[in-house]
């Protein structure tokens, strides 16, 4: 990760955890760093996975309503493919920077880990 993108992901950490727990934070992710440098990014990744799978579930309620043009769709194979679809999104939306749930995910994942 980059130095702007860490930037960033301090901030975000630092307001979804409060400012009374960036002590303990820095700490965890100093331990972090020096134990597995890829436990951050592992934490990022799981974040935002879980991201995507609740935004695919979000929207798979939305696209549940719309019908099909029966001249260029529909089926059995648009129905099975519209979930894949749905998951797609789901994932794209994430890249884009999503809705700021993996943000407090990995901050949770975090004070977790420094609890044990």
């Amino acid at each position: 990760m980059d130095a702007i993108g860490t930037n960033a992901l301090d901030h975000q950490l630092s307001a979804a955890m409060g400012a009374r727990h960036q002590t303990g934070l820095d700490n965890v992710k100093n331990k972090m760093a020096a134990t597995d440098p890829q436990q951050m990014e592992r934490t990022r990744e799981a974040a935002e996975e879980f991201e995507a799978v609740f935004l695919s579930q979000m929207m798979a309620h939305m696209f549940s309503g719309i019908e099909v043009d029966p001249t260029f769709g529909g089926g059995k194979g648009e129905e099975m493919f519209r979930s894949m679809m749905v998951e797609e999104y789901g994932k794209n939306f994430v890249d884009k920077g999503g809705i700021g749930i993996a943000d407090q995910v990995q901050a949770k994942l975090i004070e977790m880990q420094s609890q044990l």
